[in-house]
């Protein structure tokens, strides 16, 4: 597993409410992962099913193309 400096990451939050998204700032309250800033570490996080287990979650269709829109955005 590489490490990477936190300011290369982005960080994928769950709200308690249970809604997901990218947290650009690190700083909202929730459950949180990281991954690298593209793409490809995201398709990687979702084939592994890494995301649903950190952030105890199932991950649908919609929330994954949501996902890779805002990560797609910041990368």
């Amino acid at each position: 597993m590489e490490m990477k400096p936190k300011k290369e990451l982005i960080r994928i939050v769950k709200s308690k409410e249970g809604d997901v998204s990218v947290d650009l700032t690190g700083k909202k309250p929730g459950r949180g992962a990281y991954i690298c800033k593209n793409i490809e570490c995201l398709q990687k996080a979702f084939k592994s099913r890494k995301l649903e287990r950190n952030l105890e979650i199932t991950i649908s269709e919609e929330l994954q193309n949501k996902l890779r829109e805002e990560v797609g955005h910041e990368g």
